[in-house]
């Protein structure tokens, strides 16, 4: 099937027109998180500071959105949820929410450190039970049924090792996150390979997340 409207919301198969959508929002914020890299930009060690550079210094500086065809997109931060107590990260609004204010993406930012991995209270513990719990549980609304986390990986590691033990958390120690695929790599841009989804069931429905991983652990000052 072929789309060419972005409002897809009257064809049976519009999970896959969002995900697609999203697919390309991602691509576009992995291409911010290179131009990041290349421009050797300087962090602290702070997850809400490392989102505002990504967030306020890339996906809202005009020039750049206009490069990367991202126009069509508003980007937020901490934005409260109408009808949770949840306080999104970054909201992404799209056309479409002009005409339903329910209709947007979430994406929830959390650092991943090298320290106790296989661990309840380490940082990979909290990328699950305070951001993936998030959408499962309903504290962050999944109008399109497709979301997304970025880890910021604050410390050198191997990445996909640590995707490994956050899925060894989700089966073994996070049930309340109803985890029906684990993570996976899922290729969105060509040469970025720390790309991942997973399939979370909802009450009466399922959530895709896409995960995103963020080495910036050269960058951290």
């Amino acid at each position: 099937m072929i789309f060419t409207e972005l409002n897809a919301s009257g064809y049976d198969y519009n999970g896959v027109f969002y995900n697609a959508e999203f697919e390309d929002i991602l691509s576009k914020i992995i291409y911010c998180y290179n131009l990041m890299i290349s421009d050797k930009v300087s962090l602290t060690n702070n997850e809400n500071a490392i989102r505002d550079v990504i967030l306020i210094n890339y996906l809202k500086d005009n020039s750049i959105r206009k490069k990367i065809k991202l126009t069509d997109y508003l980007f937020d931060r901490e934005v409260p949820e109408d009808r949770s107590i949840g306080r999104t990260d970054i909201k992404i609004q799209t056309q479409n929410t002009f005409q339903d204010t329910n209709a947007y993406y979430i994406i929830e930012c959390k650092r991943l450190d090298a320290t106790n991995l296989n661990g309840t209270t380490g940082l990979n513990a909290k990328y699950i039970k305070d951001g993936m719990y998030r959408f499962a549980s309903t504290t962050y609304s999944t109008h399109y049924k497709t979301n997304g986390m970025i880890g910021f990986v604050v410390e050198p590691m191997d990445i996909n090792a640590n995707v490994t033990s956050i899925n060894n958390l989700l089966a073994n120690n996070f049930s309340e996150v109803n985890t029906t695929e684990e993570l996976q790599y899922r290729e969105i841009v060509k040469d970025f390979p720390f790309s991942y989804c997973s399939r979370h069931n909802l009450a009466e429905d399922s959530v895709m997340l896409y995960h995103l991983m963020f080495n910036f652990s050269k960058e951290i000052q």
